[in-house]
C-alpha cells in the first residue's frame, strides 16, 4: 500500500462508532464530491469514505506520490473537473481514505443508518442520518476462451495502470469492445510508447439516422466529442489498424497472452466466417460498464434492469432518494452515464440533503431547479452514448465455449452453468444458479461472472432479465479479512 500522504485535510476521529454525522457518502469521484461540497456548503456535518488516496475517482486518477511522470494532464472535454478536485481538496470535509465500505447495518427501524468501514485503523461502523452511494462503477466483463490468461485486462484497468503508476499493460495490446472509451485508452496507451496492434470495434460506424438522432445531444458537449475525434485522428496517423464489425472469439498463449483470435459479425454480433489471429502480448477489452450497486442492494434500495444504463441499477425518485428512506444514489449506480451527469447528480444530492435534514430556505428553490436542469441536460448528451453503444448481451454470453471459465474465483464453465439449468428446470433466476454450483461465491462477490450467469439464464428459460434478477448483495460487499469482521461485534 502506498504511503503517499492524502493533498486534502485527513480527520482525526478514531476508527470506531462514533458521532451522528449529517452524511456519509461512500465515493470520491465526481459524484462523491460534488454532493459532499454542496452539503459541506450548507453547514452539513459530512464524512465522504473512499478507497483511494485523494479526491477524483476514476476519470480524474492522477500518479502516486513518487511516481516520475510528466506534467499531469486533465482528461478532455472535462473543463469543471481541475476545479472540482481542487475545490473538494481544500474543503474542511472530513475524508476517510484507504477505506472500504463493508455494507449498512440497521439496529431496529428508524434508527441512523451505520455504514461499516476498513480502513488503515481497523474495521468500525460510520453513524448518519443520510448515506449517499456514489460507488461508481466498474468494466463489463466478458467470458471467453483465454480470458483468464494473464494480459487481459479491462480498458479502466489499462487506463487506472497508465495513470496512477505510468504502466504499460502491454508493448502490443489488441484493444477490443464497444465503448467510446476504448478509442481514448489506446490513443493514451500509443502516446506512453505502446504499438496498438488494433482496436477492433463490434459495432459499425453510426449511421445517418443515429447522427440525425444525436444532434440534439451536442450542444455543451463539443468538447467530448472533439476528444474522441481527435484521438481516432491520432490513431490512424500513428497507424494503428482500427477494424468495424470485430470482435475477440479467443485469447492465445500458454501462460501468457501471445495472440487474439478476432472475427468479423453481422449487426447483432454473430460472428461470420473464419477468424484472424493477431499477434499481441495483452489483450484489452472495453465493452462499457456496470454500475456498482452491491452496497445499495444490500442496504435495501430497490434496482431495475436497464440494458444500456449499466445492468442494474438503483431506483430513485428524481431527486436521488432511493426506496430506502436515509439512503440516496448519485452516479454510476443509478444508471452508467459519465462524469458530466455524476456530478450533477452528486449536487443535486447534496442540496436535498441539506433541505430534507435543515429544512429549505428561499435560495433553496432555485438552486434546486438549477441542479435539476443541469442533470436533465447532461442526460440529454448520456441518452445517446447509451443508446448508441448499448452492449449486445446475449452476443458477448455466447463467446463462452462450454469449458469456458465463467466464474473465475470458484473455477466454474459455462458448461456447468448450463448443466445446472438442464438438471433443475425449476431454476430461472441467476441467484439459483449461485446456490447450486457456487457461481458468484467467491472472492470478486460475482462482480465477474453475474451478468454473464444472467444471460445464460435468460438464454436457457426465455425469461427476461427482469425476472431472472442479480445475486443477492451481502455484508460484506466487498473482501475483508475474516479477523476485522470481529470488530463490528
Amino acid at each position: 500500500m502506498s504511503t503517499e500522504p492524502s493533498s486534502g485535510p485527513m480527520s482525526t476521529e478514531p476508527m470506531s462508532t462514533g458521532p451522528l454525522h449529517d452524511l456519509v457518502v461512500v465515493g470520491a469521484g465526481p459524484a462523491g464530491m460534488a454532493a459532499a461540497l454542496a452539503a459541506r456548503g450548507r453547514g452539513l456535518d459530512v464524512v465522504v469514505v473512499d478507497e483511494q488516496q485523494r479526491p477524483g475517482g476514476q476519470v480524474f486518477r492522477r500518479p502516486h506520490g513518487g511516481v516520475a511522470t510528466a506534467r499531469h494532464t486533465w482528461p478532455a472535454g472535462y473543463p469543471w473537473g481541475p476545479g472540482l478536485v481542487a475545490d473538494a481538496t481544500a474543503s474542511d470535509v472530513s475524508w476517510r481514505w484507504d477505506t472500504t465500505a463493508l455494507g449498512v447495518l440497521r439496529d431496529e427501524p428508524g434508527a441512523p443508518v451505520r455504514l461499516a468501514v476498513s480502513g488503515p485503523d481497523g474495521t468500525a461502523t460510520l453513524r448518519a442520518r443520510r448515506l449517499l452511494v456514489a460507488t461508481g462503477a466498474y468494466d463489463m466483463p466478458v467470458a471467453l476462451p483465454g480470458w483468464t490468461l494473464p494480459g487481459v485486462v479491462t480498458a479502466g484497468a489499462a487506463q487506472g495502470l497508465l495513470k496512477s503508476q505510468r504502466v504499460l499493460v502491454g508493448h502490443r495490446p489488441v484493444l477490443a469492445g464497444a465503448h467510446p472509451l476504448l478509442l481514448l485508452v489506446a490513443d493514451q496507451l500509443v502516446a506512453a510508447g505502446a504499438h496498438v496492434a488494433e482496436v477492433a470495434l463490434a459495432r459499425g460506424l453510426p449511421g445517418p439516422a443515429e447522427a440525425l438522432r444525436a444532434l440534439p445531444a451536442v450542444p455543451g458537449h463539443t468538447g467530448l466529442l472533439a476528444s474522441s475525434t481527435a484521438a481516432l485522428g491520432r490513431l490512424l496517423r500513428a497507424g494503428v489498424r482500427v477494424r468495424t464489425r470485430t470482435v475477440p472469439t479467443r485469447v492465445l498463449g500458454t501462460d501468457r497472452v501471445e495472440g487474439v483470435e478476432l472475427c468479423r459479425v453481422d449487426a447483432a454480433w454473430r460472428p461470420v466466417g473464419r477468424g484472424r489471429t493477431v499477434e499481441a502480448d495483452a489483450l484489452v477489452l472495453g465493452f462499457g460498464f456496470h454500475g456498482s450497486t452491491e452496497l445499495a442492494r444490500q442496504a435495501g434500495c430497490a434496482t431495475r434492469w436497464d440494458d444500456a444504463g449499466g445492468g442494474w441499477v438503483v431506483t430513485h425518485d428524481g431527486d436521488q432518494r432511493t426506496s430506502v428512506p436515509d439512503v440516496l444514489v448519485a452516479g454510476e449506480p443509478a444508471g452508467v452515464r459519465g462524469a458530466e451527469q455524476a456530478r450533477a447528480e452528486g449536487h443535486l444530492a447534496g442540496l436535498v440533503t441539506a433541505c430534507d435534514l435543515r429544512g429549505t430556505s428561499p435560495a433553496d428553490g432555485p438552486a434546486l431547479r438549477r441542479a435539476r436542469r443541469d442533470v436533465a441536460r447532461a442526460r440529454r448528451f448520456s441518452d445517446v452514448v447509451q443508446r448508441t453503444f448499448a452492449p449486445d448481451r446475449a452476443a458477448l454470453a455466447s463467446l463462452a465455449t462450454p469449458g469456458t471459465l465463467v466464474c473465475r474465483c470458484e473455477s466454474v464453465t459455462r458448461a456447468t452453468v448450463e448443466e445446472t439449468l438442464a438438471a433443475n428446470p425449476h431454476v430461472s433466476t441467476a441467484n439459483a444458479v449461485k446456490l447450486e454450483c457456487r457461481t458468484g461465491m467467491g472472492t470478486c462477490q460475482g462482480r465477474y461472472c453475474e451478468a454473464t450467469v444472467g444471460a445464460l439464464v435468460a438464454a436457457r428459460t426465455g425469461r427476461p432479465m427482469e425476472q431472472v434478477g442479480p445475486f443477492t448483495a451481502h455484508l460484506p460487499v466487498k473482501p475483508v479479512p475474516l479477523g476485522d469482521l470481529a470488530g463490528l461485534a
